[in-house]
């Protein structure tokens, strides 16, 4: 019936394993929960407790593969015909989760989105940054995924047909943070696969400072460089890519790199202070991925 996946990475994902062994042993349904850990370093002893549960299984590469290359192996591991992607840093919002996925299912389902929500209570203020964002960029309603159904939609909380995955596997040449997600996407896009929605959240539990936001925000922008540099993406397929055509458009790239250097700092200042502007964090953005083109033809 069900592969759940789950790749991780310096995280102890054995509390959503045994969440989703809970949910999934009372709906009485065959079904894996594999767990791909990808060269981490903390909570080996937590997660190798996986290995103890039924249906369950923990396996550590030796080597950081990157996200997409971990979900493609997963997969290929995967005996049942449909696999849901999970995130380590995830947990079902209801005790219902699995069984509204269940019925949510049926013989048209190729790829089904639940949705995403974060928590309600504010973090510290050095983690206020990917809470704020995730809140107002990431936890879309369902009435607003239903408008574009390939514009809000994350690959977690996602379900598809192992042989879809299989066919429109996730990029293997993108090993560092960022972006493979929009290539995935942009596939499905590209090939007229139909992508369900429904309202069945998972709560997403990230509780990465503002200082590594930023940091992770750099190198997904670097990653997305590459992949347009590799014509893996265009230009139009990312928000930022369309107003940086708009830029070289109107030659303002000189411009825009010499107020992002003179801004920096400023910035950071901002997106770490206790009221982050997600504007300024657009504006970081995009002034560091013009500095990177501007380093290209240097």
């Amino acid at each position: 019936m069900l592969s759940i996946l789950i790749p991780t990475y310096n995280y102890n994902v054995y509390p959503l394993v045994t969440e989703l062994k809970y949910q999934a042993d009372k709906l009485d349904i065959a079904y894996e929960i594999l767990v791909q850990d990808d060269a981490s370093t903390t909570f080996l002893e937590e997660n190798t407790e996986i290995n103890l549960l039924q249906h369950c299984s923990y396996t550590l590469n030796h080597e950081n593969l990157g996200r997409g290359n971990n979900i493609n192996l997963l997969n290929n591991r995967a005996q049942f015909d449909y696999v849901l992607i999970m995130e380590a840093d995830a947990f079902p919002e209801k005790k219902t989760y699995l069984q509204n996925l269940i019925a949510s299912i049926n013989q048209e389902t190729q790829v089904l989105f639940g949705g995403v929500t974060y928590p309600n209570e504010k973090p510290e203020k050095d983690k206020l940054l990917r809470w704020k964002y995730g809140n107002e960029r990431e936890s879309i309603p369902l009435s607003e995924r239903l408008k574009n159904q390939y514009h809000f939609v994350f690959t977690w909380n996602l379900v598809l047909k192992k042989e879809l995955l299989s066919n429109y596997h996730f990029p293997y040449n993108v090993k560092d943070y960022g972006y493979e997600d929009v290539v995935f996407i942009n596939q499905l896009k590209k090939n007229n696969i139909p992508i369900q929605h429904i309202e069945n959240r998972l709560i997403h539990l990230n509780t990465e400072s503002s200082a590594t936001f930023i940091e992770k925000t750099e190198r997904a922008t670097t990653t997305l460089n590459q992949l347009i540099k590799n014509n893996k993406l265009d230009l139009k397929d990312t928000k930022i890519g369309k107003v940086y055509r708009k830029i070289q458009f109107w030659q303002l790239n000189i411009v825009i790199c010499f107020l992002f250097k003179k801004l920096a700092k400023e910035m950071i200042a901002n997106l770490t202070s206790s009221n982050p502007s997600l504007i300024v964090l657009d504006l970081y953005k995009l002034g560091y991925f013009c500095l990177l083109n501007q380093k290209k033809h240097v």
